[in-house]
């Protein structure tokens, strides 16, 4: 097996898992965790692009401002989705996180028809019928909408689109989205501190070291998909991005014991039923376009 498929593989094992390191700082704010995860992760990948010679590409970004608006806005929105994320792990809401990351293909879809007017399939068209008839049915019984997986695979869907536009590497981008942030998350850290909301006197010992290692975990998972990503077929990639939400729904019941309810039996039943139609609309484009390529040869 090549090298590339690996690294995806490994980006997608990683993020499956990553709610274990996020349950360890349970006890913390989830808004204090954020500001970390951000401000870590800025310095972690500092020290890569010091190593790797990176600033460079930094300074170039700097001299384009359309290019450094679209970084500035993929920063907002990814730290809706990890602040949304964090939240969900630690308050109970892991399924809601799970299902997010299996609703995410269609929300891409239905985000890719409005803003690049791109054209569907009809197995594309039917994946999104399915999966919103999953929800009208949750909303009906529940009477509530499952606002927490729309935010988090909503502010996912809109942070991929802005990175399609995106010309520079995981690691200079991952660099100017914390860049962004990080004044307001330091304050904000500070602030939490002087109201004693934040982590002195919750985090202890060895435990200090979660903070530093959120920008850790951030970042090697991104750099792991950017490095395979290249080298991987979209339709192999597709089909190992479920890989993590099904550890993390695996963990949600079977280690974090959440309730998995006739109404979540339901609502994922129709979304993995839309992700079948989805997969196979890919693997059948796929298929075609081999074909063609085939018989030009």
């Amino acid at each position: 097996m090549e090298r590339g498929p690996l690294y995806v593989l490994a980006c997608y094992v990683l993020w499956g898992v990553l709610p274990v390191f996020w349950k360890l700082l349970a006890a913390v704010d989830s808004l204090y965790v954020l500001a970390g995860r951000i401000v870590w992760s800025l310095v972690f990948i500092s020290v890569i692009l010091a190593a790797r010679r990176g600033f460079g590409a930094v300074r170039a970004v700097l001299g384009d401002r359309r290019e450094l608006g679209r970084l500035a806005l993929a920063g907002v929105f990814v730290c809706v989705n990890w602040g949304s994320y964090i939240w969900a792990v630690n308050s109970g809401h892991m399924l809601d996180a799970s299902l997010a990351y299996y609703m995410n293909p269609i929300l891409a879809i239905l985000l890719g028809t409005a803003v690049f007017r791109e054209r569907l399939t009809g197995l594309q068209w039917l994946s999104v019928a399915v999966t919103f008839t999953g929800l009208v049915i949750t909303i009906l019984r529940y009477r509530q909408i499952p606002w927490v997986a729309l935010v988090i695979g909503g502010s996912f869907a809109v942070y991929g689109a802005i990175k399609k536009g995106v010309h520079v590497d995981a690691g200079v981008s991952v660099f100017f989205e914390t860049l962004v942030l990080s004044p307001a998350a330091l304050v904000f850290m500070a602030a939490a501190e002087v109201r004693g909301a934040g982590a002195v006197g919750v985090l202890h010992g060895w435990q200090w070291l979660l903070l530093p290692a959120a920008g850790v975990v951030t970042t090697v998972p991104l750099l792991f998909f950017a490095k395979g990503i290249k080298s991987t077929p979209m339709t192999l990639s597709g089909i190992l991005m479920y890989i993590n939400p099904t550890l993390q729904l695996l963990l949600s019941v079977l280690l974090y014991r959440e309730e998995f309810t006739t109404t979540h039996a339901i609502l994922f039943g129709f979304v993995w039923s839309g992700l079948g139609l989805y997969l196979l609309s890919s693997l059948l484009r796929e298929w075609k376009h081999r074909k063609e390529e085939s018989t030009c040869a």
